[in-house]
């Protein structure tokens, strides 16, 4: 009985030590500016993923996987970062540089400057999240950002967003089960007046991250494969669906336009073509989704970067 009760006593210890990050939140300023990306420490986990018996086809079944600790950004990617990448405006600033990695700035390929307003009349001001980019763009910037720091930072796996947007909990969302709530905590068709909206100004979930549901939707690094969960393992270590072709990739999240449905921490959407039909006088550009405003984006940094050979497939090359 003793020999039992020690036995438990250790299972459940090791689960609560697996569930504690040894990674530390941190900040990190951006040089010749005084902008900031916080980092929030996602402590590594196994959890079930995909959704339950109402949840559509794509969702299905639910399947247990196991993730590494990592960091996410504690806010969606906002216009001011982002156009420190596009406009190229701090490559004379040094970084306080790791060497995790190491990147030739040069060899990041710099994004077209659009000539019309991308935010579609949203609006590029301080605090407000970037909108109408394209996977490419979104990796890129994850590129340019590794490159000045020597650090890894990329998209979020599908598996890793549902993992953070959970944030431990096992229901439809982060809060529980009525969407009547979502209106403490995102920006969607029911509260947001067809627009993104400035971060933070929502709640966070319990890990302290915020607009995690709503505001703009975000860009995964998986290729979007409806049948991929039925595939799953009996317990999937840090999955990742590489992508083999522009389209569809996978988003979560939902946005300002969706409806609660599209909103829960299960819900799968994909890219398509459509959002780049606009007419020609918009920029023909592989940076710019010219009909889809509602698309952004939310980093990562992983403490693991894999091979110098295999760093191509995580930033969209």
């Amino acid at each position: 009985m003793k020999k039992y009760c020690f036995f438990t006593f250790c299972f459940f210890l090791s689960i609560i030590l697996y569930g504690q990050s040894k990674l530390q939140d941190y900040t990190l300023d951006f040089p010749g500016t005084s902008l900031k990306l916080e980092m929030i420490a996602i402590p590594a986990g196994t959890f079930v993923m995909g959704g339950n018996t109402q949840s559509p086809e794509e969702e299905k079944p639910p399947h247990k996987v196991q993730l590494d600790e990592f960091w996410m950004a504690k806010y969606e990617t906002t216009w001011d970062l982002y156009n420190l990448y596009l406009e190229r405006s701090i490559e004379d600033q040094e970084f306080q540089k790791s060497d995790i990695i190491k990147v030739d700035i040069d060899a990041v390929s710099g994004a077209t400057i659009p000539y019309v307003d991308m935010s579609l009349g949203m609006g590029k001001g301080k605090d407000l999240p970037v909108g109408n980019v394209t996977y490419l763009a979104a990796s890129q910037f994850c590129k340019w950002l590794s490159a000045k720091t020597g650090d890894f930072y990329r998209l979020p796996t599908e598996a890793e967003w549902e993992y953070a947007a959970r944030a431990g909990s096992n229901s439809s969302y982060f809060f529980g089960e009525d969407p009547m709530a979502l209106a403490n905590f995102a920006w969607y068709a029911a509260n947001s007046d067809a627009s993104y909206h400035k971060v933070g100004e929502k709640q966070p979930n319990s890990w302290g991250l915020y607009d995690v549901y709503g505001n703009v939707a975000e860009w995964t690094l998986d290729a979007y494969d409806p049948k991929y969960y039925k595939s799953a393992d009996k317990i999937s270590k840090n999955p990742f669906n590489v992508p083999t072709s522009v389209y569809p990739n996978s988003v979560r999240g939902g946005s300002y336009k969706d409806d609660a449905f599209k909103l829960r921490s299960s819900a799968r959407f994909f890219s398509s073509k459509e959002w780049k039909r606009r007419d020609p006088q918009f920029p023909k550009s592989k940076w710019w989704n010219t009909d889809a405003p509602f698309v952004g984006f939310r980093i990562v940094r992983d403490p693991n970067p894999p091979s110098a050979q295999e760093l191509k497939k995580y930033w969209g090359e």
